[in-house]
């Protein structure tokens, strides 16, 4: 499909718009000129004097909707270019997305503004939906998630920041992942990850070594995949007794490693894990139904899980996440309701619910034994009510662009348990400093509002090799926070 700007260039805006109504096509962008044939949009703002006229033209599968709107000149013409379009393309396919013109992935910051500025939950719902044209029951997950979500944000101290440590190594490779991870099968990856994981603990030490000299403090570390456990016991604990050793881990108020896939744990690794520190993990069996486990080349039996849990839980580990995914190709609606009543049953702290997400990555992206948009979204409402009757409340909250029905991400917790490094990155509230190939640092102002990013190298063997180069990318880190109190 063509999308044709004049006078106007939000490209990113409109195309995450029409992706909500067609999500896997793929857009030609054209500017200043037009065409006339086949599937394409018109996208215009002409400016005449006080007033700038906005439009949007669309035909689509041989349909045709035009709408719209005079603004002053001067005022923002993205998101009323987006509520255009939204409109004709809810026209013209018939689809009401829930979340309705909102793009972005962070939805609940909307939210958490408008409760800083005073604004009750009428006002908010109000303002969301005249603005976004978003669902009540999409208001009322978002606004449910900023509460929870409010007191955690507001224990947070302006000169801390949290610590991420990237394992991009897997078992084997998931049919739905498009993440940097590489199986620890192959011949390349059994020789990088000893490598691998000596960089890392000199990333480590030159970080804190940055972090103290910048007057930052740590309060969370959260070490990520792939799935860490993948490593072998001793080369987790070489990576734990680095951070042990060069940042003050004696005030963080959570310190939590995805152990992530069962077949990857083993009671010495969750005593090594326990022992250095950590006190909240993740085991994530995504669905309990064997079938759908072989569907996306998971190897482990529900049975599994639970004897990990289990394990998990005879080392000492009082907070447990268990994810779970929505839309898994060959799950149906009351499978994955069996998943969320047994993951229940066990009664772990938090139960995240992810929606299936497409990438172009994933070897899933053209599979035919998709779930279908009416299934997925009854997999995601009875989550929903499901958790918050048993106790768990939704506390942070994302969506992801190619996410099947546009639908979203939701980690529920059990009062107290909540994931404050879940909290913090999704909303923005904190700088993350992250270590490791594909990590992504975000330096944050809360003065201001400031982000800037820092981006490791992608790939193992790119982070092994070119690692002074990268380190060197880690003095932005005292330069930002230097210019910031100037």
């Amino acid at each position: 499909m063509t999308i044709c700007f004049k006078g106007t260039a939000c490209k990113y805006e409109i195309e995450a718009v029409m992706k909500l109504f067609i999500p896997v096509e793929t857009f030609e962008f054209l500017y200043e000129e037009t065409v006339s044939e086949g599937d394409h949009a018109l996208i215009s703002a002409d400016n005449s004097g006080d007033k700038t006229v906005l439009s949007c033209e669309v035909f689509f599968e041989g349909k045709h909707c035009e709408k719209s709107r005079e603004i002053a000149t001067g005022e923002d013409t993205e998101l009323p270019l987006c509520q255009l379009l939204y409109k004709c393309m809810n026209e013209i396919t018939g689809i009401v997305p829930e979340w309705g013109c909102i793009t972005g992935i962070r939805p609940v910051k909307k939210v958490n503004a408008l409760l800083d500025r005073g604004f009750s939950k009428a006002e908010i719902f109000a303002d969301i939906k005249e603005k976004y044209y978003t669902s009540d029951n999409k208001l009322e997950l978002a606004y449910l998630t900023a509460v929870t979500q409010r007191d955690a944000l507001k224990t947070l101290k302006n000169n801390s920041y949290s610590l991420y440590i990237a394992i991009p190594f897997c078992p084997s490779r998931c049919s739905y992942c498009s993440f940097v991870s590489h199986s620890i099968e192959t011949p390349n990856a059994k020789k990088l990850i000893p490598q691998y994981v000596d960089k890392l603990c000199e990333e480590l030490e030159l970080t804190a070594k940055i972090a103290d000299e910048t007057g930052l403090f740590l309060d969370t570390v959260y070490i990520g995949g792939g799935t860490p456990t993948s490593l072998s016991a001793e080369q987790i604990e070489k990576i734990m007794k680095t951070v042990k050793k060069f940042f003050d881990i004696s005030k963080i108020r959570e310190y939590t490693v995805e152990a992530g896939r069962c077949d990857t744990i083993t009671p010495e690794k969750l005593s090594v894990i326990k022992e250095n520190g950590a006190d909240r993990i993740s085991i994530n069996p995504q669905t309990m139904n064997a079938d759908v486990l072989k569907a996306i080349g998971r190897r482990h039996s529900p049975e599994a899980v639970v004897k990990a849990f289990e394990q998990a839980r005879a080392a000492g580990f009082d907070n447990i996440n268990m994810d779970t995914i929505a839309g898994l190709p060959t799950d149906t609606p009351e499978s994955f309701k069996s998943t969320i009543e047994q993951l229940i049953s066990l009664d772990p702290e938090e139960i995240t619910v992810h929606t299936l997400t497409l990438k172009r990555a994933a070897n899933l992206f053209r599979d035919d034994q998709l779930v279908s948009d009416e299934n997925i979204a009854e997999m995601v409402d009875f989550s929903a009510k499901r958790l918050t009757e048993a106790g768990y409340l939704p506390y942070y909250l994302y969506r992801q662009k190619n996410t099947l029905k546009n639908l979203e991400n939701v980690g529920y917790a059990k009062a107290g348990k909540e994931g404050l490094y879940n909290i913090y990155i999704m909303e923005e509230a904190q700088t993350i400093i992250a270590c490791g190939a594909s990590a992504s640092t975000k330096l944050f102002d809360p003065q201001t509002g400031k982000i800037e990013r820092i981006f490791n190298y992608k790939y193992p063997y790119e982070y092994i090799s070119r690692f002074d180069t990268m380190c060197g990318k880690k003095a932005e880190i005292k330069r930002f926070f230097q210019e910031e109190l100037l």
